[in-house]
């Protein structure tokens, strides 16, 4: 009999812990070297958009928003309200980079390359100017 009432009580116990023991999202750590310098869009940024995000059926012209090439990429952040200056580390742009919105980006390569979580999040941070 108390095994009866053990095995009913872990069937009971398992039943409400169960649902709540699986994975829903993967957040990343951003460990990202602190950037004290003007970061600017075109000259730092560009470079690092064009080689790992601009690319075909990514981030370009007629590909995924925003569309992060060349002279296109800040009309396409600020019209697609992908940038938060008020609080840099809630922007779209940011979450999505560091995996907090949902897989960091960008897919399939090296997380963070060029360091691109932290020059993001300055640029964001000095106002995100089109520079």
């Amino acid at each position: 009999m108390k095994n009866i009432i053990a095995m009913i009580m872990f069937a009971v116990l398992a039943a409400f812990i169960a649902p709540g023991c699986y994975k829903v999202a993967t957040v990343t750590v951003d460990n990202s070297p602190a950037v004290t310098k003007t970061v600017s869009l075109g000259t730092d940024l560009g470079p690092i958009f064009a080689k790992n995000c601009a690319l075909s059926g990514c981030h370009s012209a007629g590909g995924q928003v925003p569309d992060l090439s060349g002279a296109g990429a800040f009309s396409s952040l600020t019209a697609g309200n992908f940038l938060n200056t008020t609080k840099p580390a809630n922007s779209t742009l940011y979450l999505w980079l560091t995996g907090k919105e949902s897989q960091a980006m960008p897919l399939g390569l090296a997380n963070n390359p060029s360091n691109i979580n932290a020059l993001v999040l300055a640029w964001i941070t000095q106002g995100a100017k089109n520079n």
